[in-house]
């Protein structure tokens, strides 16, 4: 545990864990203590490695940008961003925002139904029933026009799709499906079992693509029974060379998993430059343990801390670091216009108690704490001086930071983060926003929980 050298809350929360209970407490720690993907995954990551390097220094040479494209008060994100990550920023992309579940299925079937070449989609949970079937009749339907459809979804987060009927037709059908991260008591032993994909990400013919917070399951059909509502979720719709970045993402991760991935991203005819679509610039960041694991937390630090008149961030679930929790307080303090929007409800009664014992820090340093009533709000947005914006599918808390692989666009575009922000003032018109002072009134068995659940806030 000292000699990982994590961040200093995890690495105590561990010690105390391990102390506390100590045959129970190491076996979890060597269980899920450990980043471990397991050795096949990081032999073909080294792999992988160079050839990415030199794709995205093609990517590089062929989307020059200039300077000027770019808000000046975004340039040091832009340059972090691209020293750990490598995508540079991409202009000429059009993006088209979608605040509601059927819009985007709908448009997502549409374009699957138009689809010349290759459908390939990536995503956390793909769960039976409602719309999320119709996406799969559309798949078929593609296969059969001669299109060539392949699906990654996430071990645990989809593992009832996996032992359903869908998955059968689908490969009886020629449709590729793996699995991403298996888990299994003979895996646990070389592979830490909870590290997740928790991508969503679809690319079709090379040329257009989406990415966001929306999981491939209808919510009216989606974890009913969990008393939050249904889930609310954002995608975007993107068309221009960002799309290339999002496509290689995907080739990347079929590698780690089935082997063919860079024979494919080689000789793949739809990985390709594609065309200025738009006025936009987007940097693709995807992020995750077999990449530079601080980076995705390194960027929020350094997004939260460009700030100088307002910052607004949506999560479901707010369980931040020590680092990030200074970053926002010392945003409020210093006069910045700071809103974080979470849902009222959340499906982890661990999370909930966790995330409200920030509260009380944050809005006493001017931090506006506002619970959105309509539902489980799964959207992941930042929004930055109404000049720029952070979306995707990365969560405010250890988990997102630190274990899952995830995905985000940061986009340099006033127009388009103004659609953002009209998206998260709807939100906040469904909000209660907290009173400090009656958020002091609460019952002191409340306030035992929600630091008692704090203490496992690193391990979240």
């Amino acid at each position: 545990v000292i000699m990982r050298r994590r961040p200093a809350g995890a690495s105590l929360a561990w010690l105390g864990l391990i102390i506390s209970i100590p045959f129970a407490g190491a076996l979890v720690y060597l269980l899920i203590g450990e980043n471990r993907l397991g050795e096949d995954y990081m032999k073909r990551g080294k792999c992988i490695q160079d050839m990415l390097t030199k794709w995205q220094s093609d990517l590089r040479e062929h989307v020059p940008i200039p300077q000027s494209t770019v808000c000046p008060i975004a340039g040091s994100i832009r340059r972090h961003a691209e020293k750990v990550i490598g995508f540079p920023v991409m202009e000429g992309n059009s993006l088209s925002l979608i605040t509601d579940f059927k819009t985007f299925f709908e448009s997502i079937i549409s374009d699957i139904n138009g689809a010349k070449s290759s459908v390939n989609l990536e995503f956390y949970i793909w769960e039976p029933g409602g719309m999320a079937d119709d996406v799969g009749e559309s798949i078929l339907r593609a296969v059969e026009r001669g299109v060539v459809c392949r699906v990654i979804v996430d071990a645990v987060g989809s593992k009832v799709f996996m032992g359903g009927e869908m998955v059968k037709r689908f490969r009886e059908a020629g449709i590729e499906v793996l699995e991403s991260l298996p888990v299994g008591p003979l895996r646990t032993l070389i592979a830490r079992a909870d590290l997740r994909n928790h991508r969503k990400i679809a690319v079709l013919d090379g040329k257009l693509a989406y990415t966001g917070s929306q999981n491939l399951v209808d919510p009216r059909y989606f974890k009913q029974d969990e008393g939050v509502g249904q889930w609310i979720d954002a995608m975007i719709r993107i068309e221009g060379p960002a799309v290339e970045a999002l496509g290689g993402t995907f080739f990347v991760d079929w590698e780690l998993e089935s082997e063919t991935g860079l024979e494919l991203l080689k000789s793949c005819p739809d990985i390709f430059p594609v065309p200025s679509a738009g006025k936009t610039a987007v940097q693709v960041v995807p992020s995750g343990p077999g990449y530079v694991p601080e980076a995705i937390h390194q960027l929020l630090l350094t997004t939260i801390y460009t700030a100088q008149t307002e910052l607004v961030l949506t999560t479901p679930y707010f369980v931040p670091d020590d680092a990030l929790l200074t970053a926002l307080i010392s945003a409020g303090l210093r006069g910045v216009d700071v809103t974080i929007i979470v849902p009222e409800k959340v499906d982890s009664k661990l999370v909930h108690y966790a995330s409200r014992s920030f509260f009380d820090d944050l809005m006493s340093a001017g931090v506006r704490i506002a619970g959105f009533q309509g539902g489980l709000l799964h959207t992941k947005s930042i929004t930055i001086d109404g000049e720029f914006c952070v979306f995707g599918s990365v969560n405010l808390d250890m988990r997102s930071l630190w274990l899952d692989f995830e995905i985000s666009l940061f986009i340099y575009d006033k127009d388009f983060t103004e659609k953002v922000r009209a998206m998260q003032k709807g939100y906040l018109e469904n909000c209660l926003i907290l009173d400090l002072e009656e958020w002091r009134k609460r019952p002191p068995i409340r306030r035992f929980i929600e630091n008692a659940a704090h203490l496992a806030g690193p391990l979240l």
